[in-house]
């Protein structure tokens, strides 16, 4: 067999193995909605958040020691154990009947996240310089993982339940899991290890990168584009669900077109690294991400505030009232009735009336510019669900190309550490998907807003876009002090 198609093999199994991970790893995302919405659990808005966020903080925190142990023993034999060790806890779920017992088994079964840091390191030494970027990018898809389990999962839920309403869900994580020794076991079957040769490192040596802060640059642009990519995958569904009163199945299929298309694209944003260079599309991206989330943010609303009132034009008597007037001696003052705004769901901008409510009664006496009838203005904003779910699709899709930018940018800095670097920065990025859920469960209950979480990810895009901002000035400045003289003595 050919070195090559040798590779090929070895990359197909570790795609088709990361993807089955990924979509266990945000089985929580539907799983625990599910048991919330249908009142098999009473969990709470934040106890939902911290089971969305469990299993993918042990999936990020292990990313870094996984990524090592990759290096030291074989990509063959790290991903078998992880495989058969992740079904374990999946096989105990149906037991769980409790906050407590379901956030332990999350942490455990969460371990499958790791698998990124393993495959990222064994496809890599499987494929020469030039082949890199292409293979990565491949294996990076199955972060649309993420998609199947939105997609198929809500229907799975529903057969299952038909019979059985209460313990039908049970089935669920089982047929997860015996996918996963399944896989475990082709790879046993079917990988060759090999290992990385210039492991002989300590592992001072091999943390050295760690103290340089352009990785944790990278770490939070990582954090931004995949994190909040994992977050929302999650977050979607109740979010769907609640806003605009989908059922499960079709709050599944929205948030699947957030998250495959984020998923697949991300080859798309390796090859736009190549030709343009990573920087320039990480701008692209961090801008995008501003303006769609600032355009996310405005919730569905309805609000009544001061409009223009109706003032005295002379003193007087008021000497008679009716619903679309009043007379202030001989001077007729007109009134706005109100009219019901009769608005549909499918309208896309604010719409407002305005009308007067008279606070005057007849045969009062009343001053020049005195307040006759108050001004109500109503605004109503529907925020369209269409337009709402195009514009999750693009924000999903922006940062499915930034995921593939960051990458790109670690072997250009770091050629002989990318494992290390490469699981640092996955480790924060997941470190994102676990925050994500959990913080946005903490803004919905201290505003009440939905939309909270996007105020969230645009102070965030914000940041990140200024921190590289300044950090390419600065770079200018020093390398090229006479240049930046010349503009700044020119303006």
């Amino acid at each position: 067999m050919s070195n090559l198609s040798q590779s090929h093999r070895i990359l197909f199994l570790n795609t088709l193995a990361f993807t089955i991970c990924f979509a266990c790893w945000t089985l929580n995302g539907v799983l625990i909605t599910y048991l919330a919405d249908k009142g098999i659990f009473n969990f709470t808005v934040v106890e939902t958040g911290w089971l969305l966020g469990i299993p993918i903080l042990s999936g990020s925190i292990f990313r870094l020691p996984i990524g090592i142990l990759t290096d030291k023993y074989g990509g063959k034999i790290v991903f078998s154990i992880l495989l058969l060790l992740c079904s374990v806890p999946l096989f105990l779920l149906p037991f769980a009947n409790s906050f407590w017992s379901f956030a332990v088994l999350s942490f455990f079964f969460g371990l499958v996240g790791t698998s990124f840091a393993v495959g990222i390191g064994y496809t890599s030494i499987w494929y020469p310089k030039e082949w890199q970027g292409r293979a990565l990018g491949i294996f990076g898809m199955g972060n649309a993982g993420a998609a199947i389990t939105t997609f198929i999962a809500p229907t799975l839920l529903n057969h299952l339940s038909e019979k059985d309403p209460i313990n039908g869900w049970k089935m669920l994580p089982v047929i997860y899991a015996v996918i996963l020794v399944i896989i475990g076991l082709l790879f046993i079957v079917f990988a060759k290890n090999k290992k990385n040769p210039t492991v002989s490192k300590t592992i001072t040596q091999l943390i050295s990168p760690l103290k340089n802060v352009r990785v944790w640059r990278f770490g939070a642009y990582y954090f931004l584009v995949f994190g909040f990519f994992v977050a929302y995958s999650q977050w979607l569904l109740p979010n769907f669900m609640n806003v605009y009163h989908t059922t499960l199945v079709m709050g599944g299929l929205f948030a699947t077109m957030f998250s495959l298309p984020s998923g697949v694209i991300r080859a798309f944003g390796g090859y736009l690294s190549d030709k343009f260079g990573a920087r320039k599309v990480i701008y692209w991206v961090l801008g995008s991400s501003i303006v769609i989330s600032f355009l996310l943010m405005f919730p569905k609303m309805e609000i009544y505030t001061a409009g223009p009132g109706v003032l005295a034009m002379n003193n007087g008597i008021v000497t008679e009232v009716s619903a679309d007037k009043i007379m202030v001696g001989e001077k007729i003052h007109s009134i706005n009735k109100k009219e019901i705004l009769q608005h549909s769901e499918t309208s896309i901008f604010p719409e407002k009336s305005s009308w007067q409510e008279i606070i005057v009664k007849q045969n009062q006496e009343v001053k020049k510019k005195e307040l006759l009838a108050q001004g109500i203005t109503q605004i109503k904003f529907s925020a369209n669900l269409w337009v709402y779910l195009v514009l999750v699709i693009l924000i999903g899709i922006s940062w499915g190309i930034g995921k593939a930018a960051v990458y790109k940018h670690i072997p250009e800095y770091f050629p002989n550490e990318v494992g290390v670097v490469g699981g640092m920065v996955g480790l924060i990025g997941g470190l994102g998907g676990f925050v994500g859920p959990i913080i946005f469960g903490y803004l919905l209950n201290y505003t009440g807003l939905w939309t909270s979480s996007w105020i969230f990810i645009f102070v965030v895009s914000v940041l990140c876009l200024l921190w590289m901002h300044r950090t390419i000035i600065n770079a200018t400045r020093t390398k090229l002090p006479n240049f930046t003289r010349d503009i700044e003595s020119n303006h």
